[in-house]
């Protein structure tokens, strides 16, 4: 979302933007009442959407004051870093084997890319030195029996 004047604050009461975010007051399209949307500057799409409060005459919505701006800001922002977090636990995956007497932490890592995704396995021991490590599709599983599998074949690309 962007404005023509980034730079100033805008407090009205259906569009407040102030700092690196702006909340828009829109219909609620799914019933009769409003929503509110949540910008991060440069971003085409809401952080956050929500139902927005009706007003003292119960057809107009509430206006936007720094209270709530300041409410909706921090929950946009956790909603982002929630999915930032859940989108990290989704490409980075970890499991720890014992092979040999020895505790081994394996970690697959997936790197997303348009052109093709890549990922990686790599062995670390119980002070996070590494290994081994080797690339693998990134539809590779990564389980107790594959990582075991993979220590004990000395590292070796999985096949």
């Amino acid at each position: 979302m962007t404005t023509d004047t980034p730079d100033e604050p805008i407090h009205e009461a259906r569009l407040w933007s102030d700092g690196a975010w702006t909340a828009r007051v829109i219909n609620n399209d799914d019933d009769d009442g409003w929503a509110v949307a949540m910008y991060l500057d440069g971003e085409a799409e809401p952080a956050l959407v929500g139902p927005w409060t009706m007003g003292r005459d119960k057809k107009n919505p509430k206006p936007l004051d720094t209270a709530a701006f300041n409410t909706l800001v921090k929950t946009a922002k956790e909603v982002i870093r929630r999915s930032e977090q859940q989108r990290h636990a989704e490409l980075n995956k970890n499991v720890t084997v014992t092979v040999n007497g020895s505790r081994v932490r394996v970690a697959l890592a997936i790197v997303p890319d348009e052109e093709g995704a890549t990922a990686s396995l790599t062995a670390l021991d119980a002070f996070d030195e590494a290994l081994g490590h080797v690339p693998v599709p990134p539809s590779f599983k990564l389980t107790l029996d594959s990582a075991q599998a993979w220590v004990a074949s000395g590292y070796e690309r999985p096949r």
